[in-house]
């Protein structure tokens, strides 16, 4: 099985990798990993690219969770069998956000690169509300949405993603 995740930050992305991971006992990889090193330093992008292209190359199965168009985004939608875009509104992914935070502050998620420690700053809210849902990134979506129309799910809440994994 191989299952692309995408969408926007704090729709929990990373939390339902990480369950599909689990339910399908495949390979997890999280996208923010390969872009941020320890202490939240970028990683040089070609760096970065050839360890998801390993990872591509070297995985019959797989779940990725991220957006990074730099990192091969065309071939992991043409390779996923599904593709599940998080399409949550600001107000939810703030507020999931802000929880994440609450319980991880101080501390690294699993989906992070080690000693990269929650945060959630102006820059990080800005993102979430304004930055991430440009202009430009919506069409990403929508496009993805028209090229892919028969392999993608659009999760909208929480019930329906709770529905979602109820019919696994």
């Amino acid at each position: 099985m191989k299952i692309a995740i995408i969408g926007y930050s704090g729709s929990g992305k990373s939390t339902l990798a990480g369950q599909l991971g689990e339910f399908y006992n495949c390979p997890v990889l999280y996208l923010d990993k390969i872009q941020f090193e320890s202490n939240w330093k970028e990683r040089d992008e070609e760096s970065a690219k050839a360890m998801v292209k390993r990872f591509l190359d070297e995985h019959n199965d797989w779940i990725i969770d991220g957006n990074y168009t730099k990192f091969y985004r065309d071939r992991r939608m043409e390779e996923a069998e599904i593709i599940i875009f998080m399409n949550y509104s600001r107000r939810v992914c703030l507020f999931q956000a802000y929880v994440r935070y609450l319980k991880y502050k101080g501390k690294t998620r699993e989906s992070m690169a080690p000693d990269c420690n929650e945060k959630l700053d102006f820059e990080f809210v800005k993102w979430i509300l304004l930055d991430g849902r440009s202009k430009e990134k919506k069409n990403q979506y929508i496009e993805t949405i028209k090229k892919y129309s028969y392999k993608i799910v659009i999760l909208k809440t929480r019930k329906e993603t709770e529905a979602f994994l109820k019919k696994l």
